[in-house]
């Protein structure tokens, strides 16, 4: 369960793009110029999820190989993305306005989550982060 959140987390790290920064325990290994690997550890747990960025260079997809999905009561490993679209500044960042998640079965996509955002606010501390 909590690998399943922490997928999770990085998905919607897209509409909080600092939770990204290596600063924040992430690190970035480039796949190829429109990919990465972003790792992240959370106690006994580490997570590589690959990245693919935009001709803008913003989050297109976050995606897991395995991510476990409930199937007739038992969980069974699938392909899983999040993907985001249509960027507006805000607060001084890029963030998606749109996005969605998705189980990337044999059969094609089955989006499970779509969401737009209605209003979002940012607020930036001074405090340097150590």
């Amino acid at each position: 369960m909590a690998r399943g959140e922490l997928m999770r987390f990085f998905a919607q790290a897209a509409w909080d793009p600092t939770a990204l920064l290596p600063s924040q325990g992430v690190r970035w290994e480039a796949v190829d110029d429109t990919s990465a690997h972003a790792t992240r550890n959370d106690g006994p747990l580490t997570l590589k999820l690959l990245f693919r960025f935009n001709a803008e260079g913003l989050i297109d997809t976050v995606r897991a190989e395995a991510r476990g999905r409930s199937v007739e009561g038992k969980t069974v490993n699938a392909p899983w993305q999040g993907r985001y679209w249509r960027y507006a500044a805000q607060d001084g960042m890029r963030v998606p306005q749109e996005g969605e998640v998705a189980w990337l079965l044999a059969q094609g996509e089955k989006p499970y989550w779509r969401g737009t955002t209605v209003s979002s606010r940012y607020e930036f501390t001074d405090t340097p982060v150590r």
